[in-house]
Order: structure tokens, then sequence, then C-alpha cells
């Protein structure tokens, strides 16, 4: 049978399994099963028990559950308070004002926390009530807050860097540093747009009472310490040489327990709940990934990456025609999954593309996590979605009306890093050896 023919038949039965309500991660080691023992000669059994050890015993995939615990840790204390405490007074004078609170906190949290979803709860359930409190546009709120919760997985540290390192084999440390910029120029593209909606609604923005001398502003900001404290603690290790990826990870955990301990959030049943979050979490990405392993060995016995990227190769396809492509493909890709799914599902099949192609590895790890901040913010499985609407009470399509806005400007994103790839490039290349 034809390979192609192949890939659409395996499609088709991974997202009917999928739409039965069967996990994901076993979806797909249902789907790498079927595809072995109908389209290999080679057994099924070692093959499966094989690879699922190889890519559950990594060393580097340590990192994971030690981010993850991190900020479940943080999205149980007083950190977000803290930091709007810290960044209030000083937006009384932009073009949005407290608008962006949701903004610049996003920033600074994703800095801290590896997780899209567990950024936008912990700034919003902060924010929002503050927000309304004052007056500012509902829509406005919820937008700038699903938008800017995506940077969560851009900035570093990242679960999505880490899960695209690990099956794309690059190195963590540099992926890290390749998001910085790219991260700060999307909440700036975001800034922007909060700061000219209020320019040209400026009845819509409430006008702030209060104003503090500039002795008062930094002594307010004392409570952004915190914040500064862990972010220095965990990517200051890291790019000092410190410590491996995994090992800032773990003082990233002994920080936040600290942070914790200190703001007085941590008890016995806040720490349980934590672990048990973490867990959850931590055991649910792990059979993913154990099962795109196996699905990923699957498609390479079946000969589907490499009869794709002749294809694709065949289609004479200009670079940029190339990434228009797969940004739709992952958008389209996004409205169904959950975005490490959509990392481990397609890495088998597109890096060899991209490699054909002779794209940046690192460069191609940031345009892949831009594009799945997308996908938190499109309906029907938009995780930061799902957040806003538990803590809003509005409806999923008053939801993405409202982050529509910034879902386009990450398009933007995409666009400027396609045609000025150094905006990735340029702090991977400093880190020579590392």
């Amino acid at each position: 049978m034809e390979p192609l023919l192949v890939a659409g038949c395996l499609i088709v039965l991974l997202f009917v399994i999928m739409g039965s309500g069967v996990w994901i991660g076993l979806s797909l080691l249902g789907v790498g099963w079927l595809a072995m023992d109908l389209f290999t000669r080679r057994p099924v059994g070692d093959a499966m028990v094989t690879t699922i050890w190889t890519a559950s015993s990594s060393w580097t995939l340590t990192a994971l559950p030690m981010f993850i615990w991190m900020g479940e840790i943080l999205f149980r204390s007083k950190l977000s308070e803290s930091m709007f405490r810290g960044l209030a007074p000083w937006m009384t004078r932009i073009p949005g004002r407290l608008l962006h609170t949701n903004v610049i906190g996003c920033t600074i949290f994703a800095a801290v926390s590896g997780s899209s979803a567990a950024t936008c709860a912990t700034i919003g359930k902060m924010t929002i009530p503050e927000l309304r409190g004052r007056g500012y546009p509902e829509h406005l709120i919820v937008g700038s807050l699903a938008g800017s919760g995506t940077l969560g997985l851009l900035i570093p540290p990242s679960l999505i860097m880490i899960v695209y390192a690990v099956a794309a084999n690059v190195s963590i440390a540099k992926l890290f540093a390749a998001g910085f910029i790219p991260g700060f120029l999307v909440a700036g593209l975001f800034a922007a747009y909060v700061a000219l909606w209020s320019l040209l609604h400026p009845q819509a923005i409430p006008r702030e009472d209060k104003q503090l001398s500039l002795g008062a502003k930094i002594h307010e900001s004392r409570h952004l310490l915190p914040a500064v404290f862990l972010i220095l603690m965990v990517l200051g290790s890291i790019y000092a040489g410190i410590a491996t990826a995994t090992e800032a990870a773990a003082l990233g955990v002994a920080g936040a327990l600290i942070l914790s301990a200190v703001q007085g959030s941590l008890t016995r049943a806040t720490f349980k709940q934590a672990l048990l979050g973490a867990t959850r979490l931590s055991c649910m990405i792990a059979l993913i990934l154990a099962g795109a392993s196996f699905l990923t060995l699957a498609m390479g016995f079946t000969g589907l990456p490499r009869a794709l990227a002749q294809w694709i190769d065949a289609q004479d396809l200009s670079p940029y025609l190339l990434i228009v492509v797969l940004t739709v493909f992952y958008i389209v890709l996004g409205c169904f999954l959950d975005g490490i799914s959509m990392v481990v599902l397609t890495m088998a099949v597109v890096l060899p593309t991209i490699e054909a192609a002779q794209f940046d590895l690192i460069w191609f790890g940031i345009f892949i996590v831009i594009v799945v901040e997308m996908a938190q913010i499109t309906p029907p499985v938009g995780f930061n979605l799902f957040v806003l609407q538990g803590m809003t009470g509005h409806q999923m399509p008053t939801i993405a009306r409202a982050a529509l806005p910034f879902f386009l400007l990450l398009c933007l994103a995409v666009a400027l890093i396609t045609v000025f790839p150094e905006i990735v490039s340029f702090l991977p290349r400093l880190m020579v050896g590392k």
C-alpha cells in the first residue's frame, strides 16, 4: 500500500479512536500497534516495550515534572498578588493603564512557570476582580489575559520547549535562550495593541484617582522581588553554567517552596494538592510521549516520513510557502489537540521535511511554540479559553472573539520571525558549546 494512503488511514483511525473518548496516549499506542501489525513484518511487542522504555527513561525529561511541580506550587502561592501590587503603580500613565498588568504580569510569571494554562489562571485570579472592580472593558480584560497567558509556553522555562528539544534532539539551554527575544516581541505586540485600542477609545478606560510619588512607586516595587528571585534562581543558574535544565528545575521547586512558606501559603493541604496536581499532569504527558514515540517508530517502519518529505520536496515549495502551509496545518490541528500532543504527534513526519528544507531546528522549535500558542486560544480545544470560561463565566464564543486580535498578533509574530530569523537565532549563537 502507498505510504501516503497508509498515512491517511492512520490519521482517520487516530481521530476516530480519540473521538470515542479514549485517552490520547492510549490512542497513539493503539494506532502504532495496528500500523506495525498490518503494514510491517517487525514484531510489535518487543518494539513497543523497547520504545516506551527509551522514551520514558530519558534524563532530560526529568526536568518536565519538576517544572510542572514548581508551577503547581506557585499557582497556590501569593506570587500573583505580589506581582500586581508591584506592577500597578507604574501602569497609571501608560495608555491602557492597569490592563497592562495582564501582559506584564503574564510575561514575568511565564519566566517562572512552564505552562500557559497555569500562567493564565494564576495571573487571572488576581487581575480579573481588580480590573472588573475598576470598570475596565470586559472584552479587553479577557482577551489580553487569554493572549498573554500563552507566553507561559514561549518565555523559558517552557514545558513545550523541553518536549520539542527531546523530540528534535536539540539543546534545551539553546532553545530556552532562543525564546527570550520572540517572547518579549510578542509581549510588546500585545501591549502595543492594548495601548492603541485605549488611545482610540479613551472614554472606555477609567481614570486612576490615586497618584503615587516616585518614592512610593519604588517602595511598592518591593513586591516584585519574589518573582525576580525565582527567575534568577532558575534561569540564572542555567546560563551561568551552574546547573543543567534538570538541576535548575529542582532549584525552582526549592525556591517555590521557600517563597510559598515565607508568604504563608504553604500548608500541608496546599503541598499535597500541588504534588498530586503535578503527578497527574506529569503522568498524562508521560503517557502521551510514550504513545507518540511508539507511533513515531511505527510510522518510520511504514516509510511515511520519507515518503511525505519526498512528496513535499517534489512540490518544490519555497521556504516561505512551506512555513505558510505548516502554519495553517498546525492552526487546524490546534483546534482538536493540545500543544504537547501536537508536537509529539507530528515531529516524526515534519522534522525530515524541515531538515530537507535546511531550516535551523532551534528556529523551527520557536516557530512550533508560537503556533502552539495559537492553539491555546482557538476553540474548541483551547486550554486558555477553558481556564477563562471557568474564571469569568462567559461562553466560549464570547471568549474566543475577545482573544481574536491576540491570535492575529501571534500570526504577525510568526511572519516577523520568518522574515527576520535573527530574532530567534541571535542569543543561541552566543552560547557556543552549551
